[in-house]
This record gives C-alpha cells, sequence and structure tokens, in this order.
C-alpha cells in the first residue's frame, strides 16, 4: 500500500461521540498510510474508548490529562502542534465543533489545535437533529471560514436508532483525506482515469423506458475519491438525480450505446478505468413512435442485447491500462464475479450481492469482495460508498505499483 504519511507526524483528538470507538481504526488507517500517530482523548472520549487501546495500538503516550506529568520535559501541546503535520479531530462531538469554533482549550486536543500552524481537519458524528441545529451549522462554517477541512458526516443509522445525517465517515475516507491535505497531491496525481456511473435508460416509447435501480453514488464516490488524490477523472454518467463530483468532467448520456461510444472514445487515452456504472443489458428492438395506450390485451416486447462495454474495452486495452469491473449479482456471487472477471480480461473485479438489505443498489453504503486476474481476494465489509471507493483504489494503487 502507498505511505503518503511516512515520516509524518498526526495528531488525533478522540472525543466524547459514540463513535469514538471508531478512533481506534481512524489511527490504525493513518498508521497504514505510514503515519507516526500521537492520540489524545478529551475526557468524554475516555468515558467511551481507553488510552491503553490507542497507546498498544499507536505505540506512542496518549494523553487525556492536559496537566499530567510529561514524560519529557517540554510543553506538551506546543510541542507536538510544532511536530504535527496535521490535526484530526475525529470523532468530533457537537460540543467539540462548538469548542473548537469559538477557540477553547479546556483540554489538550483544543490547546494543540489553537497551538498548530499545520492543517486542522474536522471529522463530526452526532445525532442528525445535533447536526442540523442552526448552533452547530454556524459553528462548522465559522471553521470553515478559518481553513479548516470538514470531513462530512455521512447518512445511515444512528446511536439512536434513527436514520440520517450525523454517522462518522469511514476511517479509510478520513485518513485519505489527511494524507490529501498534507501531501498536496495523492497517489493518483496525474493519473487519467475513466469512470462510469449509473444506470441507463432504453425507450420503450417516448414517455416508458427500461432501466434499473443504479443510484449513480458508487461511481460518483470513486470519480470524487479519485480527483481527490491528484487523478484526471473523466465520468460518463447515465441519468442521475445526484450532484456530480467535484473536479471531474462529467459526460452525459442516456442509452447503453450513447454510454459505449463516449467510453470507447476515450478509452484510449486513459490509464485507469473503472467500469462501476449498471448499463442495461438488453433494449426494446423497436422504438414505438407514439405512446402505448394501455388495453386489456398482453403486450410482448422483443428485447435485443445492448454492447457490453467493459468487454470492448478488455479487447481493446493496452500495456499498462488497468481495468476495474462491478459485479452486481444477486445468486452465486464470487463463480459469476470470477467468470466476468476473466471473459472481460480485467485486472479487478468488486463482486456485490444486491438481492437485498442495506447495501448495493439505491443504498449509502456498499460491501463486497475484491477479485484479482492473479487469483487474489479481499473482502470489504459494508461502509459507507466514499470509503468503499477508498478501499477500491487503494487496491488499484496497490497493484499498480506491483506493475499488475
Amino acid at each position: 500500500m502507498p505511505r503518503p504519511l511516512a515520516g509524518k507526524v498526526v495528531v488525533l483528538g478522540i472525543t466524547g461521540s459514540i463513535a469514538a470507538y471508531k478512533g481506534a481504526e481512524v489511527a490504525r488507517r493513518l498508521m497504514d498510510l505510514g503515519a507516526e500517530v500521537h492520540a489524545t482523548l478529551t475526557q468524554g472520549g475516555a468515558k467511551f474508548i481507553t488510552a491503553l487501546t490507542l497507546r498498544t495500538l499507536t505505540g506512542n503516550p496518549v494523553t487525556v490529562d492536559m496537566f499530567e506529568e510529561p514524560e519529557e520535559w517540554a510543553v506538551k501541546h506546543v510541542s507536538l502542534a510544532q511536530r504535527a503535520a496535521a490535526v484530526v479531530v475525529a470523532p468530533a462531538s457537537a460540543n467539540a465543533v462548538a469548542k473548537l469554533a469559538l477557540g477553547m482549550a479546556d483540554e489538550f486536543i483544543y490547546t494543540v489545535a489553537l497551538a498548530t500552524r499545520a492543517p486542522v481537519l474536522v471529522a463530526p458524528a452526532m445525532n442528525d437533529k445535533m447536526l442540523s441545529h442552526p448552533a452547530t451549522q454556524e459553528n462548522l462554517a465559522r471553521l470553515r471560514e478559518r481553513g479548516v477541512k470538514i470531513i462530512e458526516p455521512a447518512y445511515g443509522e444512528l446511536a439512536s436508532g434513527a436514520v440520517g445525517w450525523g454517522r462518522l465517515a469511514e476511517p479509510a475516507a478520513i485518513a485519505a483525506a489527511v494524507a490529501e491535505v498534507v501531501v498536496g497531491t495523492g497517489d493518483f496525481t496525474g493519473v487519467k482515469v475513466l469512470v462510469t456511473a449509473g444506470p441507463t435508460r432504453e425507450a420503450l416509447d417516448p414517455v416508458r423506458f427500461i432501466s434499473n435501480r443504479s443510484s449513480g453514488r458508487m461511481g460518483y464516490a470513486l470519480a470524487a475519491a479519485a480527483a481527490a488524490r491528484g487523478a484526471v477523472v473523466t465520468v460518463v454518467a447515465g441519468p442521475s438525480c445526484l450532484a456530480p463530483p467535484t473536479g471531474c468532467e462529467v459526460v452525459a448520456v442516456e442509452t447503453t450505446q450513447e454510454m459505449h461510444d463516449e467510453v470507447v472514445g476515450r478509452f484510449g487515452e486513459c490509464e485507469v478505468m473503472i467500469a462501476a456504472a449498471a448499463p442495461a443489458d438488453y433494449a426494446p428492438a423497436q422504438r414505438a413512435a407514439q405512446k402505448l395506450k394501455k388495453g386489456n390485451e398482453t403486450l410482448s416486447v422483443e428485447l435485443a442485447p445492448t454492447p457490453d462495454i467493459a468487454a470492448e474495452c478488455g479487447r481493446r486495452r493496452k500495456a499498462g491500462q488497468f481495468l476495474v469491473g462491478f459485479a452486481a449479482e444477486t445468486e452465486n456471487l464470487v463463480a459469476n464475479a470470477k467468470a466476468k472477471l476473466r471473459a472481460k480480461n480485467l485486472d479487478l473485479i468488486v463482486a456485490n450481492d444486491v438481492s437485498g438489505g442495506e447495501t448495493g443498489f439505491e443504498s449509502e453504503r456498499n460491501a463486497g469482495r475484491l477479485l484479482f486476474a492473479d487469483g487474489g481476494e479481499r473482502e470489504l465489509p459494508a461502509m459507507d460508498k466514499r470509503g468503499f471507493a477508498e478501499e477500491v483504489l487503494n487496491a488499484i494503487a496497490e497493484r499498480r505499483g506491483r506493475g499488475s
């Protein structure tokens, strides 16, 4: 795995949010990127996770009481603030966000945030009503105005049982955001990435069409994550109600044939292609010129196969190009995905079970198994789609670094 934070000190502040237990994984993800992590707990954070856990994980002392006797004589908050390449507060409770916005310094992490001139990142995690409260939104806006990077919370089930915005962003996404800020450019700097996203629509008549449940969220998350890591990203996207990803060229299409033509026309220039779209496999052989009227008789529609975009790219690929596909399956997940991996001449396929549950189509979250052409496999547990995108990009970067 690329280690863009190698030799960098990152101060991690964990505050009194129920998501504090995820702070250990945030620390691990930062360490995976090479960071020397110095964790600190607020009094509230220490109610949810122990200093011993973090000390064992990071190999460094963990500060809870800023008036404790230091192991080495130095004004510790100043010393760490000077050494830090970044200060990240994850999770940041509503109380933590308010204290940071007001410049309070009653606990160690807040003194470090005031004393440092390194980038400060804040990952809020709280109840959706607390997040949407005008006071919290004003505090977040104040932090943004000061140049603090807010790592936006995710949507999903909250500790209260409600479903809404307020979940801590995935630890992988938090670590990637820190790397992006610290390094300035990411491990995909200058890499030309082509992403397909969303469904396609195949017209039956002027008002009806055949399509599927894809929202485009996974493809957009991959595109946004790649752009944040320095890639030059083009997205060929079918119809979606989502805002297009920032920092990307977006080419809007409707039919599978249109998506095929746009992708094939751009494929020769890309270095990485991620076929995350769910194009329709069949289209009506004939499109009715006028709206079909409802009657009592049954209606038969002849369907014709559409172009297989990923397979076409697999046939056209040149040396050095890295191809990624997705396999959305409702049965025989691994067997079907492996068959597609071979048939389409891909380097990596992401196998997703879309038979139901909390992940997949029309969901904020995803889970799946990464299957590589060399026989390697990696399981990815359920997480929000931006975090899932970061994991897929990590796998691509790792394999491309090996020359595969």
